[in-house]
Parts: structure tokens; C-alpha cells; sequence
């Protein structure tokens, strides 16, 4: 039975309207959905596009999911269980894609790769072909298009936490399946891989929350799915209940990744052998194998980052002179503004959270935890509408209640002004706050809560004199965390925005769409270099860890 004071506490209270707000956007979504405008119009997109959105989805979510997973734990296996050229660069330079939004890496290759790109060009020129009726070249623009380049993106994701579950996996372990018969490929499969499940699956379902959150990327090679449809229902044909009927059905996606995520972890935690485990030091591979796992390492690197990365540093040396003259630094200050507003509240706000947990650590706490954290699997197009809807609303009950008892005309307040998209960013990256914030205090030990108290302290004055200190690390990397994605985060702020307002990733993407390629590279070559600063937290953090783990009995903070 939940106790009435743990309900009445300001934290839990406080905890509650968070989780309200969250709410908000699915919950308004789910009404607009169901109107009766809505049950007259459902027919229509059910029965003419929406099959072809639905089947382009799930193909996109199933290879997007294999590619990621093959690529993220096969390099992940390689660069943890053996020595080979180059191991110890890759550890961390296989993060790098991390900082590429997909969207760039679409338009970077399609300029390479398109009739009119160097590479075919190259081609009829070596071949002494005149037209494209002469040789057959893969279409970049295309589903499967799309799924490769997603999946040199969204690697990373199953990479961090495979190679996570490896380092903590016993040698012990392995060497004796290897007494039992086992080669090393069949330990992989029959030991290594089945321990470290749930992170895998953890790893795959993030990476599908991205796929299913992405628009450029199908939007600029031309592929029909759940997200690019819900715009053109929305802004072409200005139908809101048969956009947030779509909606409806990318959560229905979200929701079964969730579910299915959950299932595919349930009771399977598997422990390791204990602290004092030998760790994995790596088998050395020479030659031809040494060789092969290099090149099975540097490919997602230099094709996920390393292409892009030159192709915009090239095109950012033509227009640079012109990229500072022109609106770019403007664009720049813009999204520096509103990503450091959003990582400043959802640090905030998580921090506020995480802590109402420790002091109250019941289900109903815990719950509204994980209900303020909802916002990261939502999409940034169903966050955009069900944030609209009812700021929409209210601005225009407002403006109705001034113009009728004053004269006057307040405008669109909420939904027209860049309340909305710092609103959305804090929802959308809440959880990445909270999550840090969470697992900062929990190395915390209670005890110092205790001393603290007994001297007289009140519960925000232990937060702020005792945990604040401790815990700035980890607050430091969560707000870095939201920053960048802030900076990325392309569908919410393509809706949210208002119309004198361009972020770098807006205005990269708009002169991608019209493929004017040279004049998005500068903006596109800021986001990635700003995208590198938690990829170089990540690879420090994974080099502490790593260093700490050879050493038992000590803590990381010792």
C-alpha cells in the first residue's frame, strides 16, 4: 500500500506533474486520433497508403536491425576477444559514426554516388561509357539504400553495449568451453553470444528508436515510411486526425520494441564468475586473419565517418568564405541557444527526479521515473503533433478570452514562438538526464545521506552540498548527452519551429532536399565536429572502465 506521505511529499508531487507533462504529447495524439472527424477519415490512408508505409517500416526495422547488430557485435567481438593492427585505435574510433546524423551521411553519398557523382563518373571514364543504359550501378536512393546507411550510423549503439557485456564476461568462461571442444567461433555463438543477450537486444531496440525517429534519411532517398507519411498527410494535404492516426501507428511500433524488448530480457540476467575473474587480455591474430579483422574494423569507421567526414570538409573549403559572410553563424548561435536551454532544464528536471527516487525509492516513485523518460522512444514527429494540438488549443482559447474582454490579440504564445521546440527537445532527451543522474546517485553511499541529516540538513541542502559535488561527472556527460542531440534532432524541430527560426540541422537539410550539397556542407561539417564531443566522453569513459576492471577489489573512484 502506497503511504500517504511519500504521496503528499513535494518530490513525489513534483515527480508527478513531470511525468503529467510527458504524458501530454502521446495522450493528445490518442484523443486527436479518436475524434469523430477522425473515425470518418481513418478509412481513407488505411486503405491507400498506409499498407505501403507500414511494409517499407518494418523492411527498414528488420535490416536496419540485422546490419546493426552484425556490425556492432562482430567488431565488437574482434576488438575485445583478439589482438590484431590497430585494436587499441578502434576500441574507440568505431564510436565516431555516433557523431553523423544520418541525414548527412544520406546527402554525402548520394552526391558520390548518384550519375552526376565521382564515382560513376570515374567510371564511364575508365570504361569509355556514354549513358547509364551502357552499365548497371546500385541505386543509393533506395530502401536498401537507406538500411545501409542507417546501419553505419546505428552501429554504435550495439557496439557500446556488446563490447560492455564482453569485458564483463570471465575468460574462465570461455577457455573451459574451449576444453570441451569448442572453437572459437562455436564459443562465440554457444557462450559468449547467449551471455551477452540482453544487452544486445538493449542495444538493437535503441537503434531501432532512432531508425523509426529519422526523416531526412527516407525523406531524401525517397522512401515511403510511417514518418515521412505523416508529414505529407500533415502539411500536403493539411489532414491533422490522418497524421495523428499515423502517429498512432508509429507508437503501436514503438510500444512492440518496447514489449519486445522487455520479453527478450526477461529472466535471462546472467551473472559472471565474480570480481577477482581473469580479464580478457585477446588472442593474437597474425596474417591473413590479422589482415581480415582489420578491414572488417575499418570499414564501418571509413565508411560511416571517415567519407562523410572528407566529403564535407572538401565542400566546406569551397564555401567557406561565404559561409561566414553569410546567415550560417546566425543559424550556428541559434542552435547552440536552444540546445544549451534544453540541456540545462532536462538536467534540471532529471537531476530533480532522480533524486525524489533516492529519498522516496517506492514503485510509485519508480514508475514516475520511467513514465518521465518516455519521451526518448517517442518519435519527433508524434511528439510534434501531440505537443501542436493542445498548445495550439490554448493559445487560441487565450487569444479568444483577450480579444473578447480586452481587444487585444495574444498571439500564438506557446506554439509560435520557440517555447514549443525547447519544450520538445526537453521531453524528447529527459530520459538521457535522468538515466545519468540515476546511476550517479546510486554510487553514492546512503550513509553520507544520513550523516548529512543528522547534522541538521534538509533534503535539498543534502543534494545540493553533498550529492551535487559527487555527481558532477555524471552530470556533465548527460548535459553534454542532450546538447548534441538537441543540436541533431531534425523531425521536431522541422514541425516546431517558428517560421523566422533556423537551427544548423534545418537549414543543412533544407539545401540538402534541394541538393544544393556544397552550401549544407558547412552547416552539416558543425554538427558532426559538435557531434564528437560525447563520442570523446564515451571512449574516456570506456578507457577508465576498462583500466579499473584489471584491478579487483578497487572501485573506480579509488
Amino acid at each position: 500500500m502506497i503511504r500517504l506521505r511519500s504521496v503528499a511529499s513535494p518530490w513525489t508531487l513534483g515527480s508527478a506533474l513531470i511525468a503529467s507533462i510527458v504524458a501530454v504529447a502521446p495522450l493528445s495524439v490518442l484523443v486527436l486520433a479518436l475524434t469523430p472527424e477522425g473515425e470518418a477519415i481513418w478509412g481513407h490512408p488505411a486503405s491507400t497508403v498506409l499498407p505501403g508505409y507500414l511494409i517499407n517500416t518494418a523492411l527498414l526495422l528488420l535490416g536496419v536491425g540485422l546490419g546493426t547488430l552484425v556490425i556492432g557485435t562482430g567488431c565488437a567481438w574482434l576488438v575485445t576477444l583478439y589482438r590484431f593492427p590497430g585494436r587499441r585505435l578502434f576500441e574507440w574510433a568505431l564510436l565516431l559514426p555516433l557523431a553523423v546524423p544520418a541525414f548527412i551521411l544520406g546527402f554525402t553519398y548520394t552526391e558520390l554516388l548518384d550519375y552526376a557523382g565521382p564515382v560513376q563518373a570515374t567510371l564511364r571514364a575508365l570504361a569509355g561509357w556514354s549513358s547509364p543504359r551502357d552499365y548497371w550501378f546500385p541505386e543509393v536512393r533506395s530502401l536498401g539504400g537507406a538500411i545501409l546507411l542507417m546501419s553505419l550510423v546505428l552501429y554504435p549503439y550495439v557496439y557500446l553495449l556488446a563490447r560492455a557485456a564482453f569485458l564483463e564476461q570471465s575468460l574462465c568462461t570461455l577457455e573451459v568451453s574451449r576444453t570441451l571442444g569448442c572453437t572459437p567461433l562455436a564459443a562465440f555463438f554457444r557462450v559468449a553470444l547467449p551471455l551477452a543477450r540482453p544487452s544486445l537486444v538493449v542495444g538493437v531496440a535503441l537503434a531501432l528508436m532512432e531508425a523509426l525517429n529519422d526523416y531526412g534519411t527516407v525523406k531524401l532517398f525517397n522512401v515511403h515510411t510511417l514518418t515521412s507519411g505523416l508529414y505529407n498527410v500533415w502539411l500536403i494535404m493539411g489532414n491533422r486526425q490522418g497524421a495523428a492516426q499515423i502517429a498512432c501507428v508509429l507508437l503501436t511500433f514503438v510500444v512492440a520494441l518496447i514489449i519486445a524488448e522487455r520479453l527478450a530480457r526477461a529472466k535471462r540476467a546472467y551473472h559472471g564468475a565474480g570480481g577477482r575473474s581473469r580479464p580478457i587480455e585477446g588472442r593474437p591474430l597474425n596474417g591473413l586473419a590479422g589482415g581480415a579483422a582489420l578491414i572488417a574494423c575499418a570499414l564501418p569507421v571509413v565508411l560511416g565517418f571517415g567519407v562523410p567526414a572528407a566529403v564535407l570538409l572538401r565542400n566546406t573549403l569551397v564555401r567557406l568564405p561565404e559561409a561566414i559572410d553569410g546567415p550560417l553563424l546566425g543559424y550556428a548561435r541559434a542552435s547552440l541557444t536552444l540546445s544549451t536551454l534544453a540541456a540545462a532544464i532536462a538536467l534540471a528536471l532529471g537531476l530533480f527526479l532522480a533524486y525524489a527516487g533516492r529519498l522516496d525509492p517506492s514503485p510509485l516513485t519508480r514508475w514516475l521515473g520511467r513514465l518521465s523518460g518516455l519521451g526518448y522512444a517517442l518519435p519527433g514527429t508524434v511528439l510534434a503533433i501531440g505537443l501542436l494540438v493542445p498548445f495550439g488549443a490554448f493559445d487560441n482559447a487565450l487569444d479568444g478570452w483577450m480579444r473578447a474582454h480586452f481587444g487585444l490579440s495574444t498571439g500564438l504564445l506557446l506554439s509560435g514562438s520557440l517555447f514549443a521546440l525547447v519544450f520538445a527537445y526537453v521531453v524528447r532527451f529527459l530520459a538521457l538526464s535522468f538515466g545519468a543522474a540515476e546511476s550517479g546517485l546510486a554510487r553514492v553511499r546512503p550513509s553520507l545521506d544520513s550523516a548529512a541529516r543528522s547534522l541538521g540538513c534538509r533534503p535539498a541542502q543534502v543534494l545540493a552540498r553533498v550529492h551535487l559535488p559527487l555527481i558532477k561527472g555524471s552530470l556533465l556527460t548527460a548535459a553534454l548527452l542532450v546538447f548534441v542531440d538537441s543540436m541533431k534532432e531534425l523531425p521536431a524541430s522541422l514541425l516546431l519551429r517558428p517560421f523566422n527560426v533556423e537551427t544548423l540541422a534545418t537549414h543543412v537539410f533544407q539545401f540538402a532536399s534541394s541538393e544544393q550539397i556544397e552550401r549544407a556542407a558547412p552547416g552539416a561539417l558543425a554538427i558532426v565536429v559538435t557531434g564528437l564531443i560525447p563520442v570523446i566522453v564515451l571512449s574516456r569513459a570506456i578507457a577508465q572502465a576498462r583500466s579499473w576492471r584489471g584491478t579487483p577489489g578497487e572501485t573506480p573512484s579509488q
